[in-house]
């Protein structure tokens, strides 16, 4: 700890580049810590992800998003976002994980797993693609069982079970099968749900000829090495199985919110208190930006109507700043 900064940003995902370009172009003084490599949750991606925005929503300080496709892909991102640190020059530590935020005085003491820093004003622009939805069923705990999706090759004569409805379950299950799985589908609504109008065809005609096998109304009860069970409207059944790909979503750190003093509220969606207009909790000089202030409500804020928390907040801090002098 050799200094006081204006601000700790912590987390390196766009949100978090985009409070650091904000912060410098404020002149003010800044560290972004990132606990895993930068923009780690479009790194853990599956490898042939689309973005449903265009390229230009995507973008971060003012720097262009060069894109060959219509919209871009993870492969792109994670380049543009390379590219943008760089350009910017952005003071960025990765691979330090925050453990703790306690208030000292006007300060705040932020704690890593490879120090302690002091800073006036903390951003917390993490994501919620670390903590994955359980199913909370007998079995989940075994190794067949995945929260986490990459490459359809792995999957390649395997039979494959996809729970979900949404777009990552479609793209799971598309791509699984055109490499060769044989899969099915377990949906608890009634339809598919939120997917890509490019994709949603795709997967309805798939299942109407009877290429993946889809049941709706029902839910998968207990998943055993090479069999899983499924209750449907028409009653139990009984499958052979090697893999469960459980694409149900996924939550923000809520018990690192609680540790360090951010409210939120009783109910499931755990909304974080926080000031729309300035993006402050109810910790003084605490902010919050990005997709972390939807609670569980993760399909609210994206990095296309989240970039400007960034704005918010630094106008916040030099308005503040210059009402002292």
């Amino acid at each position: 700890m050799t200094e006081t900064l204006d601000i700790i940003i912590v987390g390196a995902g766009p949100i978090g580049l985009a409070c650091g370009i904000a912060a410098q172009n404020a002149g003010l003084s800044y560290l972004i810590l990132e606990k895993g490599c930068l923009v780690n949750s479009l790194y853990n991606y599956p490898l042939n992800m689309t973005f449903f925005s265009t390229a230009d929503r995507l973008e971060i300080g003012g720097l262009p998003f060069p894109s060959i496709h219509p919209k871009p892909n993870r492969s792109e991102a994670l380049e543009y976002y390379r590219r943008v640190a760089d350009a910017k020059h952005l003071n960025i530590n990765l691979f330090e994980e925050v453990s703790g935020i306690t208030s000292a005085g006007e300060l705040y003491r932020v704690q890593t797993n490879k120090g302690t820093y002091q800073a006036y004003h903390v951003i917390i622009a993490v994501g919620f693609y670390d903590i994955p939805n359980l199913l909370n069923v007998p079995g989940e705990e075994l190794p067949k069982v995945r929260h986490y999706y990459f490459d359809p090759h792995y999957y390649y004569r395997q039979k494959v079970l996809v729970v979900g409805a949404n777009n990552s379950s479609a793209d799971v299950a598309l791509e699984t099968w055109r490499k060769g799985a044989e899969v099915t589908m377990v949906i608890r609504e009634a339809d598919l749900g939120r997917i890509k109008y490019w994709t949603k065809p795709d997967l309805q005609n798939r299942i109407a000829e009877g290429s993946i096998k889809a049941y709706f109304n029902a839910k998968l009860t207990a998943i055993r090495e090479t069999e899983a069970d499924i209750l449907t409207p028409e009653g139990a059944l009984t499958i052979d199985n090697d893999y469960v790909m459980a694409m149900t979503g996924y939550q923000p750190n809520f018990n690192f919110l609680r540790k360090i003093g951010v409210d939120l509220s009783p109910d499931f969606k755990r909304y974080p208190f926080y000031n729309s207009e300035t993006m402050e909790t109810n910790l003084k000089n605490i902010f919050l930006a990005g997709v972390i202030c939807g609670g569980m409500d993760t399909h609210v804020w994206f990095i296309e109507n989240s970039r400007v928390h960034a704005d918010q907040i630094i106008t916040t801090i030099m308005a503040r700043r210059t009402a002292l002098v």
